[in-house]
C-alpha cells in the first residue's frame, strides 16, 4: 500500500450523515498518512492510516457512500491489558479520491473472490486460541473480528474456542485435515501466536494426506507473545491486529523446516512439568516449524519464561527471564553450552550432504530461522524476506552477560549484530547438534515456542525445504 507523497487533499462531504470537510494528508509511508474531518465548531477528528482496516462500498446507502472500517485504539492505559481495541465504522460521502484509492477494498481481492458472497466459497473457520500470549484473543474476536464480519455480511462460518493446549491439534486432525483430504477449500482465521500455527502444521504432518489434499488457507491474527511470523511477514505492520491483511492480502505457501531428534527426546508441556512423546516419521521423533529452532540462550529464555508468572507480561517476559541467565547470582559467566554443531551449507552442485563442523566446543547462542524478526523490532535475520523459504543460522560462542546483551541489543538496531565479528550469520540448509551436557536444562531445544528436552548424549538435526501444507495470507 506504499504510494508517492503528495499534498493534502480536501473535499466537502458527509460523515455519518453530517456535513464535514475531509482532509487527507498522504505520505510515502502509508502508515504515516492521516484522514481528518471537521464540522463547524466541533473538534477536528483524526484517523491514522495505521488504524484503518479497509474502505467498503455500502449496499443500502446512497451510491457514493463508503464505509470506513478502522480500529479504535484510544484505550486508557489502565485498561489496555483487558481491551486491545475495538472495530469502529464511519459512513462517509465524497471522501478524498487518494484516500479511497489507498484503502478501498478491491473487487478482485482474495477475500472478495473467495469469501465474501462468492459462489461455492471456501468453508470459513474462526479459531480463537483463548489463552495464547497475554490472553486477548477472545477480546479481539468479540470487539474486532466479529463486528467486521458483520459489516462484511459474512455469517456463514464456524467458531471454535480452544479449551486446552490440545485444542488446535485435535480440531486440525478431526476437522481441517479430513476436509482438506477430500479436496475441500478451507479458510481458517487463526487468532493465536506462532505456537498455534505450529500445532496446526504438525497435526497435518502427523497424518497421511491424500492425492486430493487441498492446502487450507490460514489468516493469522497475531495474538501470541513474540508473533515472529506475523511481524516478519508484515501482518503486524499496522494497528489492525491483522484485519487489514485479512481483507487486502493473498495466500502464499508457508515454508517449513523439520527437526529430527534422537529417540529419547520429549516434548515438555504444562509449564515444563510434564513430558509427551513427539510425533514420529519412519520411527524417528520429529517436529516441524515455520519460525525458529534454537539451542543455548534463546531456548533457555523461552523455556525459563514459559509460565503464567511470566506470560502475563507478553514479550517483556524474555528480558525478565534473561537476568538470571546472563547475570548468575554467584557472579559467574553465563553458562557455556557444551556440544558439537555442524552445518549443511547450500550446495551449488546439488550434493547437499556435506556437514561441516563449527570450530567451537562450547556455545552461547545457536539459532536457525526462516523469519527476520522474532518479535517486533528484534531483527534476528536481516537478510530474510517474507516467506522466502531460506534458513539462516545465527550463532556465537560463550560471552559475558554484558557481551551477550550487547549483541542482542544490536538485533534491536536493525539487525546490526549480523556484522559483529563475534557473531556467525549465514544461509544454511541444515544444522545438526550433538549434545554433551550432563544437566537436562542445558539440553532443551526451542522449536516455534515449543520446548523439546533431549536425552544425555542425544542430538537434533534440522533441515529446510520441507513441502508446505498450508498457505498463509500476507499483505499485497
Amino acid at each position: 500500500m506504499a504510494h508517492q507523497e503528495s499534498a493534502a487533499v480536501t473535499t466537502k462531504g458527509k460523515a455519518d450523515g453530517k456535513p464535514v470537510t475531509f482532509t487527507y494528508h498522504r505520505h510515502a509511508n502509508a502508515n504515516d498518512s492521516e484522514l481528518s474531518w471537521e464540522q463547524d465548531a466541533a473538534p477536528v477528528r483524526r484517523l491514522a492510516a495505521q488504524d484503518i482496516v479497509a474502505v467498503l462500498h455500502k449496499r443500502v446507502q446512497e451510491a457514493d457512500d463508503l464505509t470506513v472500517l478502522y480500529v479504535e485504539n484510544t484505550v486508557p492505559d489502565d485498561k489496555k491489558e483487558q481491551v486491545p481495541g475495538a472495530l469502529e465504522t464511519l459512513v462517509a460521502t465524497k471522501l478524498p479520491q487518494p484516500f479511497s484509492h489507498d484503502f478501498l477494498l478491491p473487487r478482485d481481492a482474495y477475500w472478495q473472490t473467495h469469501q465474501a458472497h462468492a459462489p461455492g466459497h471456501p468453508a470459513l473457520h474462526i479459531l480463537v486460541s483463548v489463552k495464547s500470549g497475554t490472553g486477548k484473543a477472545l477480546d479481539v474476536w468479540e470487539h474486532m473480528l466479529c463486528p467486521m464480519l458483520y459489516e462484511l455480511e459474512a455469517s456463514d462460518y464456524m467458531l471454535h474456542l480452544t479449551t486446552s493446549e490440545n485444542s488446535v491439534t485435535d480440531l486440525t486432525r478431526d476437522t481441517f485435515l479430513p476436509q482438506a483430504n477430500l479436496g475441500v477449500a478451507q479458510t481458517v482465521i487463526l487468532l493465536s501466536g506462532d505456537g498455534g500455527m505450529a500445532d496446526l502444521v504438525n497435526a497435518i504432518l502427523s497424518e497421511k494426506r491424500s492425492k486430493s489434499y487441498k492446502k487450507p488457507t490460514i489468516v493469522l491474527l497475531p495474538l501470541g507473545t513474540g508473533n515472529a511470523l506475523a511481524n516478519s511477514a508484515g501482518i503486524a505492520a499496522d494497528n489492525t491486529m491483522g484485519l487489514r491483511t485479512l481483507l487486502h492480502g493473498s495466500p502464499k505457501e508457508l515454508p517449513l523446516f523439520r527437526a529430527t531428534f534422537s529417540p529419547g527426546a520429549r516434548l515438555l508441556v504444562n509449564e515444563l512439568r510434564d513430558e509427551r512423546p513427539l510425533q514420529k516419521l519412519n520411527g524417528t521423533p520429529v517436529i516441524h516449524g515455520a519460525v525458529v529452532c534454537s539451542w543455548g540462550l534463546h531456548a533457555s529464555l523461552v523455556a525459563d519464561s514459559d509460565s503464567s508468572k511470566y506470560r502475563k507480561f507478553g514479550a517483556e517476559r524474555f528480558p525478565m527471564a534473561a537476568k538470571d541467565l546472563l547475570y548468575p547470582a554467584d557472579g559467574a559467566m553465563p553458562h557455556p553450552y557444551k556440544g558439537r554443531v555442524s552445518v549443511l551449507r547450500p550446495s551449488t552442485e546439488g550434493k547437499g550432504d556435506d556437514w561441516e563442523p563449527i570450530d567451537r566446543e562450547t556455545h552461547g547462542y545457536v539459532l536457525a530461522t526462516l523469519v527476520s524478526q522474532l518479535e517486533k523490532g528484534f531483527t534476528i535475520s536481516p537478510m530474510s524476506r517474507p516467506l522466502d523459504g531460506k534458513l539462516r543460522l545465527v550463532h556465537f560462542g560463550p560471552l559475558s552477560g554484558k557481551g551477550a546483551m550487547d549483541v542482542m541489543t544490536k538485533a534491536y538496531d536493525g539487525g546490526k549484530h549480523a556484522t559483529d565479528e563475534r557473531v556467525g550469520y549465514e544461509e544454511v540448509e541444515g544444522v545438526k547438534i550433538h549434545f554433551e551436557e550432563e544437566e537436562a536444562r542445558w539440553r532443551r531445544v526451542c522449536v516455534d515456542g515449543k520446548i523439546v528436552q533431549v536425552e544425555a548424549g542425544g542430538w537434533v538435526a534440522l533441515k529446510s525445504g520441507i513441502e508446505g501444507v498450508v498457505d498463509l495470507v500476507v499483505g499485497p
